[in-house]
């Protein structure tokens, strides 16, 4: 019997740092044999170029690729400033049945009750492990 294909959506804007920062770090520590697609959207093509550049297997540009994306997707992991995310977009994946997983930072002005304050690079390693974690149960 063949496995489900997993899909991650990774959505950032901006230049896709963040984005490419955790891809990279996920694409690490998950095993190459497991039927995962990490896919790479951003609002803009610098984010998207640069969030392929960190190991996505795949990506798409613009409003209408997050939006038709956001509910094929398995896991969304989003995080985008300064507007670039629009109301659309945010509706798409706070629909989407996706398991939403969100990588918050101080200028964002967003706080996830279960997390502390601390560096950027802790709440991508929080988010690797939330994935790699839920990856197992669908599998």
């Amino acid at each position: 019997m063949q496995k489900k294909n997993i899909l991650i959506s990774v959505i950032d804007g901006q230049g896709g740092g963040i984005g490419r920062q955790y891809i990279s770090a996920l694409t690490s520590v998950l095993p190459k044999d497991l039927p995962v697609t990490i896919r790479a959207l951003g609002t803009n093509s610098l984010a998207t170029s640069n969030m392929l550049k960190g190991g996505a297997n795949d990506g798409a540009t613009g409003e209408n690729a997050i939006v038709l994306n956001a509910g094929r997707s398995d896991i969304v992991v989003a995080n985008a400033i300064l507007g670039e995310l629009t109301p659309t977009m945010a509706q798409a994946i706070g629909a989407s049945n996706a398991r939403r997983i969100l990588i918050p930072f101080d200028s964002c002005n967003t706080r996830i009750a279960m997390l502390s304050n601390g560096p950027l690079q802790a709440f991508i390693d929080q988010a690797v492990r939330m994935t790699t974690d839920y990856v197992g149960e669908l599998l």
